[in-house]
């Protein structure tokens, strides 16, 4: 189904989470808060477990869901108090649950290189912490957050990342008998979203000032948060275990970016920041060997399984990629022109 801007909002085939009971870390985010809403607009689930280390950001989205939900889907929620770098709080938090998403994590680059080990303990002992927390409690379903830095990586929080995409990926070779299966989804940048060049963007502008960009050639991959957090949920329907899924999505340059939001601003070119990319990749061409096209997404296939894991290829019929192939920004083949970025701001005014 697409929305008003011709965008796969990844709506059909959504999870049935009605009577599962679920654990989201870093669940008052962006993403979190979005995935909680979205959750309960849809089933009814036995429980929905908001899992963070922020006691003020929980307790003002406590407040807020107060307000806005039925006395009866409020009961289904749990505020949990906790850091994903404490193995033993995590594991007493996912008693008899089904299904996790981990979206906790250190994203900041700058603030990642000054403080490397910070980034480190969350987002690579924090995810073995998940992992063997799932399989002790035996989970059922696991879905991980990544990035498009975790891409050919090149700055810290890229490569913690990936560190943590595969150990995901291998921790289904770790469960033995039990149920518990772990995939990754990779997406770009969420229009809109906390730190996002979006509200940078428009805090200059209100100022009335030029709008700063790194360099003119810098492209960037868009998702809405409302895509992100359907995206995963249709993900969970999909997956077998050691998949890394990834949207198809459009492509914009910043320079275009920076004109929609404020058409009669100057742009001021001030060099890119260390750690930056000039265009976002979510495939390089060394997966490509193992990438499968599914229609709305790609999925990269796990190249080490010892689970009983069938290929997509042979389950959905998925075709492989070419040999060659690779999915950046830069060489997308969907682009958003102004009138449809225009439509993209719209609908993030709009929440989605």
């Amino acid at each position: 189904m697409a929305n008003e801007f011709g965008l796969n909002d990844f709506s059909q085939d959504l999870l049935d989470l009605t009577g599962k009971s679920i654990l989201v870390t870093g669940g008052t985010g962006s993403f979190g808060q979005r995935f909680v809403r979205t959750v309960l607009s849809n089933g009814m689930p036995n429980r929905l477990v908001i899992y963070s280390r922020d006691e003020l950001k929980q307790f003002e989205m406590s407040h807020a869901l107060r307000r806005e939900l039925t006395g009866e889907q409020f009961s289904r929620l749990r505020f949990f108090i906790g850091d994903v770098r404490d193995g033993p709080r995590l594991q007493m938090a996912m008693r008899d649950i089904d299904i996790v998403v981990h979206a906790a994590a250190l994203k900041h680059v700058p603030i990642a290189e000054y403080n490397p080990m910070e980034c480190v303990k969350t987002n690579i002992f924090g995810a073995e912490n998940v992992i063997a927390s799932a399989i002790a409690q035996d989970v059922e379903k696991v879905v991980a957050l990544s990035t498009d830095k975790a891409c050919n990586p090149i700055n810290l929080y890229g490569a913690s990342k990936l560190a943590s995409d595969k150990a995901f990926i291998a921790a289904n070779n770790l469960v033995g008998s039990g149920r518990t299966r772990f995939c990754v989804v990779r997406y770009g940048n969420v229009a809109g979203s906390r730190g996002s060049v979006i509200p940078y963007f428009r805090e200059i502008a209100r100022k009335g000032e030029a709008l700063t960009i790194t360099d003119e050639r810098m492209t960037r991959f868009w998702i809405t948060l409302q895509q992100g957090v359907n995206f995963v949920l249709s993900s969970f329907k999909v997956m077998q275990g050691g998949e890394i899924f990834v949207p198809k999505i459009p492509s914009s340059s910043i320079t275009m970016l920076a004109q929609a939001i404020a058409p009669d601003l100057p742009i001021e070119v001030v060099g890119i920041r260390p750690g930056e990319k000039i265009h976002e990749m979510m495939i390089g061409e060394d997966d490509a060997r193992v990438t499968v096209d599914l229609g709305d997404r790609y999925a990269i296939e796990p190249e080490f399984v010892d689970y009983g894991r069938r290929s997509f290829r042979e389950t959905l019929n998925a075709v492989p990629v070419p040999a060659e192939f690779s999915y950046s920004s830069a060489t997308n083949d969907w682009w958003l022109d102004q009138e449809s970025l225009c439509r993209m701001l719209e609908l993030v005014d709009a929440k989605d």
